[in-house]
């Protein structure tokens, strides 16, 4: 799949922007203020499959035997850690069920944030996330990396459960989300459909896509 990494947004960052044509099509439909809820929904599912598959590309794998209909052969399965995905309250719902088609074994967390619309900063309201969370490959949820702030305290907030492998899954970020991820938690892959121009004086991405949540659930 074709990608971009480590982009200029960040000297550090360990980012990837996966430029395949399939991704770039839904994302221009996604972005489109004239998509359905429905179709948005969809759309938001298929890319995140599209996505899943580039973030999850260096997990460990090891070789097996198996039995076919007509013959024994080798065959490869993941081996080490196993996975939690961790949606980020609301939007990061909406990209769930993707994830966990593709990871059907995959532990699930949640956490609650909310952005404080005045100083634009994250309040944790619920966090519910898997008791051997230390031992799995952490996948976070959110559909836009805007200001970061939100994403990194969601980071935060699973390294104090003990996670030590975590990777986020964005469709589209801002450069200043990027490089506040990055200041806090430089370790972590950042795996995108677009890095966005930048941010309007409310924080929101530009050129985006508008809220995430109320196109995801008709509450625009």
């Amino acid at each position: 799949m074709e990608t971009r990494t480590d982009l200029e947004t960040s000297a550090t960052a360990q980012v990837t922007e996966v430029m395949h044509p399939l991704v770039q099509h839904k994302l221009g439909l996604l972005r489109d203020v004239t998509t359905t809820t429905q179709m948005f929904r969809q759309l938001v599912n298929e890319l995140t499959l599209l996505l899943t598959y580039e973030a999850t590309k260096d997990l460990a794998d090891e070789e097996i035997e198996i039995e076919t209909p007509l013959e024994r052969t080798a065959a490869r399965r993941i081996s080490g850690k196993k996975v939690a995905v961790c949606p980020i309250l609301r939007a990061g719902v909406g990209m769930l069920d993707a994830v966990l088609s593709l990871v059907p074994g995959a532990r699930v967390g949640f956490i609650g944030l909310f952005r404080d619309e005045e100083t634009l900063e994250p309040v944790e309201y619920f966090v519910k996330l898997p008791g051997d969370i230390a031992d799995r490959d952490v996948i976070l949820l959110d559909p836009m990396l805007a200001t970061g702030n939100s994403t990194a305290a969601a980071i935060e907030t699973v390294k104090r459960a003990g996670a030590t492998s975590i990777r986020l899954i964005a469709l589209i970020a801002a450069p200043e989300g990027i490089e506040r991820v990055h200041r806090e938690h430089p370790e972590v892959l950042i795996v995108v459909a677009s890095v966005d121009r930048g941010l309007n004086e409310k924080g929101y991405i530009l050129p985006g896509l508008g809220d995430a949540g109320d196109r995801l659930y008709g509450t625009k």
